[in-house]
């Protein structure tokens, strides 16, 4: 028979009493950490008062837009390498809304693709715990390079964000390597685009002379239209007693990807050069988007306005394909920031004449939460469209 004592008793029951303060200080604490985490992020604001004009010929009415945009976020602190994101955007006509915007039937005007929507913009789960990774799964904003393949459409007032999983991890020296798993398009209309995408960039900067990127973007679009993109890019400058030269080349390869049509099969070239000297950039590019079987070479994840034109002629590759010649010269004048670019538009395929365009921009900020701009786009048809002039005047505040 054994014997137990108090003294016996308190010498057992001391170890489980310190076991249940140690866990019951160690829960305490993560909540602390995880109440720090959520209480101690940053909140997120993005207002955006725009007009937009658009005159079009052929069609009746001028298209007058006044719209404002809001988005309102927030991203938690972390919490052993998580992160939480959260953001909803709001688009509002101000007054009557003279447009098309795509969804409100008005197709006696030109569109301005900015409808009255309010929907969540992004909500993602982040984690950070990984050397050198960033893992995000959600929907959130991708651009990769100049979002001339993939892109968050920023000019518009209500964005294109990505339903999906990313990874961008730079263990390696110099080397930035993204992947991304797409499997919804919400698009700037909020419009959704079921998809089973894949998006491959890597990207090296150690070169002296500027940067090397390689990629691969597998769009499976759920029909005719899915394609495969494989190219490379090459961009840098160099810097020679107060003037830099510029430069920008790139090839890309497109063919039909899982349910694709077969006669998919388009290049796609950039070739650019420039200079910069006292504030002063100029340029001038040739941009040929070619043409196929069955369609001219489609971007249709871009940022497709920044291209081709702010007139947005060029949306969709003409079954011709595209060759755009552009030249564009750019600099500050008293904080001011203007840009001016002249474009040159004919087919790939055949010599038809297309049209050329004119785009005018000007910026100004006023400290880190407050801008103005106006822009201005006038294109003249030849062989393609119709005369189209377009003029923006807009306000932004972001914290």
């Amino acid at each position: 028979m054994s014997l137990r004592t108090p003294s016996s008793r308190h010498f057992r029951t001391a170890p489980l009493a310190a076991a249940l303060a140690l866990a019951v200080s160690g829960t305490v604490q993560a909540a602390d950490s995880i109440t720090e985490a959520l209480v101690g992020g940053k909140p997120v604001l993005d207002m955006r008062l725009r007009y937009e004009n658009v005159d079009q010929d052929g069609i009746a009415n001028d298209a007058d837009a006044l719209t404002l945009r809001t988005r309102l976020g927030y991203g938690t602190g972390e919490y052993m390498g998580v992160s939480l994101f959260g953001e909803f955007e709001d688009t509002t006509p101000v007054t009557d809304d003279d447009y098309n915007s795509g969804r409100n039937g008005k197709t006696t005007y030109p569109v301005v693709a900015d409808p009255d929507v309010t929907a969540v913009n992004q909500a993602f789960i982040q984690y950070t715990g990984l050397s050198d990774t960033r893992l995000r799964y959600g929907l959130q904003r991708v651009i990769l390079d100049n979002a001339r393949f993939v892109g968050n459409v920023g000019w518009r007032q209500n964005e294109q964000t990505f339903q999906g999983f990313t990874l961008v991890n730079t263990s390696l020296p110099d080397t930035t390597i993204v992947y991304g798993y797409v499997t919804e398009v919400h698009t700037i209309t909020e419009t959704r685009i079921d998809t089973r995408s894949h998006l491959v960039n890597v990207s090296y900067a150690g070169l002296p002379f500027g940067k090397l990127t390689g990629y691969g973007y597998f769009l499976d679009l759920r029909g005719p239209a899915s394609n495969k993109t494989l190219g490379v890019r090459f961009a840098g400058k160099k810097d020679m007693d107060g003037f830099s030269l510029l430069y920008a080349l790139e090839y890309a390869k497109q063919t039909d990807y899982k349910s694709g049509d077969g006669r998919i099969d388009a290049d796609y070239t950039l070739i650019e050069l420039g200079g910069s000297m006292q504030g002063i950039t100029a340029k001038v590019g040739y941009e040929v988007l070619g043409a196929d079987n069955y369609s001219g070479f489609e971007t249709p994840l871009a940022t497709k306005h920044a291209f081709n034109g702010w007139a947005d002629k060029f949306l969709g590759t003409p079954t011709d394909g595209l060759e755009d010649l552009y030249v564009s010269v750019g600099g500050k004048l008293a904080g001011v920031k203007l840009l001016a670019v002249y474009h040159d538009f004919s087919s790939d395929r055949g010599s038809t004449d297309y049209g050329t365009e004119w785009d005018l921009l000007a910026v100004k900020k006023f400290g880190k939460h407050y801008s103005l701009g106006v822009k201005y786009a006038n294109y003249n048809a030849d062989q393609f469209a119709t005369d189209t002039t377009k003029f923006w005047l807009w306000a932004g505040v972001k914290f």
